[in-house]
């Protein structure tokens, strides 16, 4: 299990996190994530062997974000 902290931008509000959050927890791998609208994060949680930071990123762009490593 490994754990990564994302840079997630375009965020304004609590709906937006929750789309982010959920969009991330849907991945194959993804154990947890934790999105902080404040801090413009999240903290996801994986298994490195089924799911990349290249997926989340794709996973939250497709929700509307954009995720940096």
């Amino acid at each position: 299990m490994k754990t990564v902290k994302l840079s997630i931008s375009g965020m304004t509000c609590n709906h937006c996190a929750m789309h982010v959050e959920n969009a991330l927890k849907e991945l194959t791998g993804v154990k947890s994530a934790k999105v902080d609208l404040k801090g413009k994060s999240a903290e996801v949680a994986y298994d490195e062997g089924v799911v990349d930071t290249r997926k989340m990123s794709e996973a939250v762009a497709e929700a509307g974000y954009k995720a940096e490593v």
